[in-house]
């Protein structure tokens, strides 16, 4: 059995997978957030192109990607699946573990198979410009690789604590072209606002969405983009899961496990979409497994209720697992999964037992990282080390229970910019940080009455 199972290029996808055709129960609509009125095209249009927007909203299975995308995506598609032998070993485990790498692509994340096909869309439709948010920087810097492609302008809002904790992200969105600036910054109502009150704000992803957003809304040129939670974004990321099954079937196999890290949801549907297909239509048994920290446990111990997506309440309202949109994360190094909700169609399917969630504090997280590149090679980041973490306790758990189970995870980034937080680690400085309880219910003392 080879450790590397490879596609050809003839054998990418050319359709990207839409979960709504095939979800288990109605959507809820998303909201306008002044009428609380369901939303249509129009209300979107200043900060989408319409065929993202007709994306969004498409109950159609399977949704062609351009040529242009395509040939963009060649750069690092298909990329490699890998059976973790050498993990398996260190383990002495009966589980099989596979890993999907989305660290080989041009940013080292999976972010660039949405930014790209993003820009292409807003490119099409004239726009010269586009406003985004980034947590630990992997969005960030996949827009503006995509806006460089496509002769683009880019203003990236970076959560301020990751501004300084994350260097060479910064460094890699200067790099490609884009101006990047700590979130909340003095360049938006939205952040002058949070300064005023708070002048050592660490940020947030609502922070730094709200501040994308109002800069989209005020200008013509310019549209917004989101690297993760709404459909379109997601379906984008089922690249990653559609050419996973075709490799897994090279291999003679089939996972009876799924995990993949979630912020808003995007790696881990990119992954485990199409497998969720073959649970609710071929009644495939698979378990499938969202994993985010502990100290922002959004699916673990948020309500599943209608939420503002930003913390200046300018986005639509959406019904997902909320920590509350005001809710302001420790600060953690995995802060790409800092954001205070999650993707409607994710949270829908955890609601309806489809598919199901855990949190893990910073520490074991860690310790699965150090044990994988010590076995694989391969340094993760700290947001698929905790993909990491859940697939080595399953397999342990194989191992004393002597079941030879098959393992997948999606291996969402590596961790080559984030060594600060394994000298972190290794000195022994990193926090274990659980939520409180009381912090919650008063984060979510500001939800919207829908």
């Amino acid at each position: 059995m080879d450790t590397k199972i490879l596609l050809t290029e003839k054998e990418m996808p050319t359709s990207w997978y839409n979960i709504n055709a095939d979800l288990p129960a109605p959507l809820p609509p998303p909201l306008h957030p002044g009428t609380k009125q369901p939303i249509g095209p129009a209300d979107l249009a200043p900060l989408f192109p319409m065929e993202l927007i007709k994306q969004e909203m498409s109950t159609e299975r399977y949704i062609e990607i351009p040529d242009e995308v395509q040939e963009i995506y060649r750069l690092w598609r298909p990329s490699p699946l890998y059976r973790a032998h050498r993990l398996e070993k260190a383990l002495g485990t009966p589980a099989k573990i596979y890993y999907k790498y989305e660290g080989v692509s041009p940013a080292g994340s999976h972010k660039p198979n949405t930014a790209v096909a993003q820009a292409y869309y807003n490119k099409n439709e004239g726009i010269k410009r586009i406003s985004t948010e980034t947590g630990a920087g992997q969005w960030g810097s996949a827009l503006a690789l995509a806006c460089n492609f496509f002769g683009l302008e880019c203003k990236v809002y970076m959560v301020k604590v990751s501004f300084f904790q994350k260097p060479y992200r910064r460094s890699m969105i200067e790099t490609w072209g884009a101006k990047v600036v700590p979130s909340p910054s003095p360049d938006t109502n939205a952040g002058r606002a949070i300064l005023a009150k708070d002048p050592e704000s660490p940020g947030s992803l609502g922070i730094a969405i709200s501040e994308a957003v109002e800069d989209a809304a005020t200008r013509e040129d310019t549209h917004y983009s989101l690297g993760s939670v709404l459909n379109h974004v997601l379906m984008h990321q089922t690249v990653i899961g559609l050419e996973a099954m075709k490799q897994m079937e090279k291999a003679g196999d089939y996972p009876d496990v799924i995990i993949g890290c979630i912020g808003g949801g995007s790696n881990f549907a990119g992954l485990a979409f199409p497998f969720v297909r073959e649970k609710i239509v071929n009644k495939k048994k698979t378990r499938i497994v969202a994993v985010e920290p502990a100290a922002c446990p959004t699916v673990t111990k948020g309500p599943y209720a209608y939420d503002f997506g930003d913390t200046g309440e300018m986005t639509p309202l959406v019904k997902m697992y909320t920590l509350g949109h005001g809710f302001v994360p420790a600060s953690i190094h995995a802060g790409g999964l800092r954001y205070h909700g999650m993707a409607p169609q994710v949270s829908l399917l955890v609601k309806e037992g489809i598919m199901e969630a855990v949190a893990y504090e910073q520490n074991p997280v860690f310790e699965a990282a150090v044990t994988f590149a010590r076995s694989e090679g391969i340094i993760v980041a700290p947001e698929a080390a905790h993909a990491v973490r859940k697939a080595i306790d399953e397999a342990l758990a194989c191992r004393q229970a002597g079941e030879k189970k098959t393992i997948l995870f999606n291996l969402s980034g590596h961790g080559h910019f984030d060594m600060a937080a394994y000298d972190e680690f290794f000195a022994c400085k990193l926090e274990d940080y659980t939520y409180p309880e009381a912090k919650v219910k008063e984060a979510l003392a500001s939800l919207p009455k829908i």
